[in-house]
């Protein structure tokens, strides 16, 4: 295939990119009344080592990360796999499948480095690895779009799911520097959300023209379509007359979105 074929193949894809539908897997839709936990901590180390604040983004030191580090992650990653998250409570299972989803995605940036954006993986006709099969959880083959479109999204119906996944893109809301648990969640989400709302990435206002992430144009039904895009995010912002003015905003609205990596050298 000629380069030129090659460079409209990966041009169309990237136009052409479509989020998935949430659409329920109901085999992961059952939980229990433990109080058991699991333990995130091997996760945690990671983000304390690796994840770095600069401004209103936390960037990841993909190229510092040691051997021994890596098969840190790589046995945390065992780990996950080898529990059943239907046995444990439902405020746990989210804290699992998100750690699951932000974890498996540094595996995978890890294991193809170095590469300027997520979306030169996968196959060569795909947009990015999100289809790939990475783990198998009893007996389960899982994808990326499995965790967040088949499990988290139609499981939990919490917009804020969006700025808990990390797809390791300057785009993407903020990987979190704390590790999810059943206890932070509610606390991560909120924060998550207004630092996503109160950035240049996520909205940005100039002269009456509003941009807003791509995210809220794929996943506008998840925040109750257009209107209710615009109230959620009023709901977060800092600044109280730009809320107000979000809240009925009636004007055309644009969407940007940066594939490139979250990466920091420093």
């Amino acid at each position: 295939m000629s380069k030129v074929w090659i460079l409209i193949l990966v041009l169309f894809s990237y136009n052409s990119f479509a989020a998935p539908k949430s659409e329920l897997w109901s085999y992961w839709d059952v939980h229990s009344q433990s109080q058991q936990s699991i333990d995130h901590s091997q996760w945690q180390s990671i983000l304390d080592t690796y994840l770095v604040t600069q401004g209103d983004l936390t960037l990841f030191r993909y190229a510092s990360v040691t051997k021994a580090d890596k098969q840190r992650l790589k046995t945390y990653l065992s780990s996950l796999a080898s529990i059943d998250p239907r046995q444990y409570s439902k405020a746990e299972q989210y804290a699992y499948w998100v750690n699951l989803y932000n974890s498996l995605t540094v595996q995978l940036i890890l294991d193809n480095y170095p590469v300027k954006s997520i979306t030169k993986l996968g196959s060569l006709f795909s947009f990015g690895p999100w289809d790939d099969k990475l783990i198998s959880v009893t007996g389960k083959s899982l994808t990326l779009n499995d965790i967040e479109h088949r499990i988290l999204r139609p499981i939990w119906n919490d917009p804020r799911t969006h700025y808990a996944v990390n797809c390791a893109s300057l785009g993407c809301p903020n990987l979190q520097p704390q590790a999810f648990t059943a206890q932070n969640t509610e606390q991560l989400l909120t924060q998550s959300a207004k630092v996503f709302i109160n950035s240049d990435k996520g909205v940005k206002v100039s002269n009456g023209a509003l941009q807003l992430s791509s995210i809220y144009d794929w996943f506008a039904v998840d925040f109750g379509g257009k209107k209710g895009v615009l109230q959620h995010i009023a709901q977060y912002h800092d600044d109280l007359a730009t809320a107000d003015n979000l809240a009925t905003f009636n004007g055309k609205i644009t969407y940007d979105y940066d594939w490139q990596l979250n990466e920091t050298a420093k």
